[in-house]
């Protein structure tokens, strides 16, 4: 689906429509066009990039693909940038990304998507609030689709936070395998989202030094703002990621203490039942020579001797700290 927003500075509003609106956008060089395509048919995308706003064919393939990593291009007439967002549905940290392409010129913006961007649905809803804020920078509306793209980022972070604390203070009191399986999980996604910051972290320190096409200093704000969101949610992906591996190593050590300790108390009882089993072995053959075998008191001698044997032991490894 091919929808576009085409703003007139003489009434200060926006017609909203598809695909024919461009051909007006082209014969009016006071208008401004917002042109969202959502995927459905490659080779028509491709040809209404291509044909109506010039754009490199390298840049359109890019932007058709299903996945790419983040990267900024800038060309003649456009600047290219393209990012990694979030689906639609995102429940915590079980989220899967989509692919944002957006073309920035001096007086349009196209955005490509495969799949729904909550993003896109947000900027649509501030154009209906405020039909003047096409009439500005297209650089302007790509920030801000950048900018509310991060803080769906961090909201999934600062959402985390809580949970992380949580399984902190089970890891020590409730130690089970679904404590582990979870924080594994998370380790997981926190390393995605980490490597998809460090991405748009680049694109963004390439937009806060000023040297990109159509992005000037008017929009030092929100590109400030692009980097320091990107920064922070960089840094709690990192933070996170690590406290999360220190939950996993904690875990996993108390599990080898406890195994120890098993252990432990079963050698102690091997150790314990050795010199017993060897005198009951001893006295268990029967030869008939044997000099304490019509001893009266025999068998009572052996059972104190046994049971001073265990005692002794046992007090020993009381001792050293092993009982």
């Amino acid at each position: 689906m091919i929808r576009t927003w085409l703003w007139k500075p003489g009434t200060n509003t926006i017609l909203r429509g598809g695909p024919e609106l461009v051909t007006q956008w082209l014969t009016d060089t006071q208008t401004t066009i917002w042109v969202d395509i959502a995927k459905h048919d490659s080779e028509a995308e491709r040809a209404l990039l291509r044909s109506s706003f010039s754009l490199h064919a390298l840049a359109v393939d890019d932007a058709l693909r299903d996945r790419h990593p983040p990267k900024i291009e800038c060309f003649n007439n456009a600047t290219f940038v393209l990012l990694r967002g979030l689906f639609a549905q995102v429940e915590g940290v079980d989220f899967n990304v989509i692919q944002l392409a957006l073309f920035v010129g001096e007086r349009f913006l196209v955005t490509r998507h495969n799949r729904n961007s909550t993003s896109i649905d947000w900027l649509e809803r501030k154009l209906e609030e405020d039909p003047g804020a096409l009439g500005g920078p297209a650089a302007l509306l790509a920030a801000r689709v950048m900018n509310r793209m991060v803080q769906r980022y961090l909201e999934i972070l600062l959402g985390l936070e809580p949970r992380l604390e949580e399984l902190e203070a089970l890891v020590f009191q409730k130690p089970d395998d679904t404590l582990l399986y979870e924080l594994t999980h998370y380790k997981s996604r926190l390393r995605e989202i980490r490597r998809i910051a460090s991405y748009h972290l680049q694109i963004a320190t390439e937009l806060r030094e000023g040297q990109v096409p159509f992005f000037d200093a008017d929009l030092t704000h929100e590109l400030n703002d692009f980097y320091e969101q990107l920064e922070r949610t960089a840094s709690l992906a990192g933070l996170y990621y690590e406290t999360a591996s220190d939950l996993i190593e904690g875990y996993l050590a108390l599990a080898s203490h406890r195994l120890n300790r098993v252990m432990q108390i079963l050698t102690i009882f091997t150790v314990v039942f050795v010199p017993i089993t060897f005198i009951a072995g001893i006295y268990g053959m029967n030869f008939v020579n044997m000099p304490e075998l019509h001893s009266t008191v025999g068998y009572y001698v052996v059972l104190g001797v046994m049971f001073v044997l265990v005692a002794l032991q046992l007090f020993y490894f009381r001792r050293r700290g092993w009982l």
